[in-house]
């Protein structure tokens, strides 16, 4: 009831699973991956234990060939099973079971594996195929712009309910104490895909990591921008707000996020005690992931500072 692809960015070694269906919550049944393992899509009338299990093979070194053949071979249930497997090393295979309700099938290629079932027609594998191997630029791009290009063509024949997104990088988690780089769903929308690809802009405002060469430093007049914004949204160092406990303690604890690019001197006028209070605000905000040294400011930052303090 699915349609899903797996791939692996062969320079970085992300890997990932993108998922789209007229189910509810897809994305708390289909994706599973480990990074520098592997990546798997289990649908249909999905066997869950595909997901851990895989791994666990994938992990010892097996292929994704020889996966999708063990875990199907095993299985009773196997000509109902769809699978979709990707390994580290790029090895795809996929698996549609003779019981699998028609449309059915998939493609593989160097690097991803794409599936569906009680599709339109495989129109929409061909999409995806073809969309994934055109698009350029990271995988989570990659496989948002192949999900949506399924979609368009006509996608699960019942219609549109959820979709889901996952892409792990090692230690790519939050505050990098996991693998699971970018883990989004939406579980309950009349059109979940391009919902899914709004959220997914918004994941990236709020979680990306600036480039060191976008950086703005901090001169007079940014300096002073940046002044005048932060005093109106109540978070210039002479405040005395009721929350000045919450905030002192918010600073306290963002003074450790790692910072991007070299620290610089940004003159007089801006010195430790603003800079603070940017964090501060930075922190409420939910962009402490934009931290960007001392003396510079990420432009994205810079854009959310100017939409909050106007008017």
């Amino acid at each position: 009831m699915t349609f899903s692809i797996v791939a692996l960015d062969g320079e970085t070694g992300d890997l990932g699973v993108a998922v789209a269906s007229k189910f509810l919550a897809v994305g708390s049944v289909v994706p599973w991956a480990n990074a520098g393992v592997g990546a798997i899509a289990t649908q249909a009338l999905a066997n869950v234990r595909y997901g851990p299990d895989g791994l666990v093979a994938l992990a010892g070194g097996a292929s994704a060939e020889a996966v999708v053949a063990e875990l199907t071979g095993r299985d009773a249930g196997g000509s109902q099973r769809q699978v979709g497997i990707v390994d580290a090393r790029g090895g795809a295979a996929s698996h549609t079971g003779d019981g699998c309700l028609p449309w059915a099938g998939g493609r593989t290629g160097d690097g991803f594996a794409v599936q569906g079932n009680i599709l339109t027609g495989p129109e929409v594998v061909d999409a995806i195929v073809t969309s994934f191997l055109r698009t350029t630029g990271p995988l989570p791009d990659r496989l948002l712009a192949a999900l949506l290009a399924g979609d368009r063509a006509g996608g699960d024949r019942r219609g549109r309910q959820s979709a889901a997104l996952l892409v792990v990088r090692s230690e790519g988690g939050y505050g990098e104490g996991d693998d699971r780089w970018i883990d989004l769903r939406v579980d309950d929308h009349p059109d979940p895909v391009p919902e899914l690809i709004r959220v997914f802009g918004v994941w990236r405002l709020l979680m990306d990591r600036p480039d060191p060469p976008d950086l703005v430093p901090i001169d007079g007049d940014v300096g002073a921008e940046l002044r005048d914004r932060l005093t109106r949204l109540g978070w210039a160092p002479d405040a005395a707000p009721d929350d000045e406990v919450f905030r002192e303690r918010m600073r306290a604890e963002l003074a450790t996020v790692p910072r991007v690019g070299a620290p610089r001197d940004a003159g007089q006028g801006w010195g430790s005690e603003w800079d603070a209070a940017l964090i501060g605000w930075m922190g409420v905000a939910n962009l402490e992931s934009r931290t960007a040294a001392a003396g510079w400011i990420d432009p994205a930052v810079l854009k959310v500072l100017r939409d909050e303090s106007s008017g």
